[in-house]
């Protein structure tokens, strides 16, 4: 079996399982741009819970690699295309791009990052499966197991890249604006649909997805549950996420960006579910977010309900709420709208 320090030593072994991609999405989903190819750096950065500067540095010294793996910069019209795709306010003349096979080889390069770790070890584990599991004999597919991964994987597709794409053209159209609409509300509800139907197929088997969920929830110190809501922005595509310090959040607990480029702020509240959010936390967190910090997207995110009167000023300040029921729709799987 190939080890893992011979995988960092050698081009020649990371060239060899540089197809194998979807081990990537196996230990963490993958946010792409809009074009549904290509990450950036700091998507990459990300992904691997590192710093950008971690990134840019493996870059100069494995440039020749990765480029080979599918690393290049984006310059001139191409550029303007893709920005004018992802909604992008950027005025940067060139930007690196990744292809999925050259995070794959990223993966296999950078040592110092715990998600990196996760998937040379699965990478490896599949390669000895395959390389011992006897032609003559296959393994038994498991076809609700493929069934619930299709679900998933066409999910991932539409809420990535389909529906992104369908927000940039809306937003530059005039003509046929209605049309796009309507057409991007057929998708949500196709994806809406596969959400369903995996919760269905998860308790006919004989799961209860829902309350595992509350449950895992309600275990959850106030920096665990931080965190988890901003692992579900980073699953939903969201990029710089990052969780601040206590002492100086002023009442913002996460910052972000969406795939767009809308800043997002977060409070999170976790409390008991006969708790009801008061109205002046909902003030404190509405002037933080959009006087002082003037974000695009102010979120909410509570494991209980809300009181009438902190309702009442999210709804006047434009921020949204994400009480307990939507919140755990969240956490097994089903996009938050807000993000799209």
């Amino acid at each position: 079996m190939i080890s893992e320090t011979a995988l960092l030593e050698s081009p020649a072994l990371r060239n060899g399982v540089l197809d194998r991609t979807d081990v990537l999405d196996r230990v963490k989903v993958l946010s792409l741009l809009p074009d549904g190819m290509h990450v950036t750096t700091a998507m990459v950065a990300t992904y691997f819970e590192v710093g950008l500067e971690a990134i840019k540095s493996l870059v100069k010294d494995h440039r020749a690699e990765l480029e080979g793996s599918g690393y290049h910069l984006l310059s001139g019209e191409p550029l303007r295309s893709l920005k004018d795709l992802s909604g992008s306010q950027s005025h940067a003349r060139s930007m690196a791009l990744f292809s999925r096979r050259a995070v794959l080889n990223v993966a296999m390069l950078l040592r110092d990052s715990e998600v990196a770790h996760q998937v040379r070890v699965y990478l490896l584990d599949m390669e000895y499966l395959a390389r011992t599991q006897p032609v003559e004999n296959p393994a038994p597919t498991d076809t609700s197991a493929l069934d619930a991964r299709i679900d998933q994987r066409i999910t991932h597709i539409l809420g990535r890249t389909v529906v992104p794409m369908f927000n940039t053209l809306i937003a530059t159209s005039g003509e046929h604006r209605r049309e796009l609409i309507e057409l991007r509300e057929d998708i949500e509800n196709v994806e809406r649909k596969l959400c369903w139907h995996h919760r269905r197929l998860a308790v006919l088997e004989g799961e209860a997805p829902a309350d595992d969920v509350r449950a895992t929830l309600k275990a959850m110190t106030w920096q665990a549950f931080e965190h988890h809501v901003a692992g579900l922005m980073q699953r939903d595509g969201c990029v710089d996420v990052v969780v601040r310090k206590a002492r100086t959040d002023r009442g913002i607990d996460i910052t972000g960006r969406t795939a767009d480029g809308r800043t997002v702020a977060v409070q999170c509240k976790n409390r008991a579910g006969r708790w009801t959010v008061p109205s002046a936390d909902m003030q404190k967190f509405a002037g933080a977010a959009r006087a002082i910090d003037h974000v695009d997207i102010a979120l909410f995110v509570a494991t209980c309900n809300f009181s009438l009167e902190s309702e009442a000023i999210a709804k006047l300040s434009g921020v949204i709420t994400v009480n307990r029921d939507e919140l755990e729709a969240w956490s097994a799987g089903v996009r938050l709208k807000a993000l799209r």
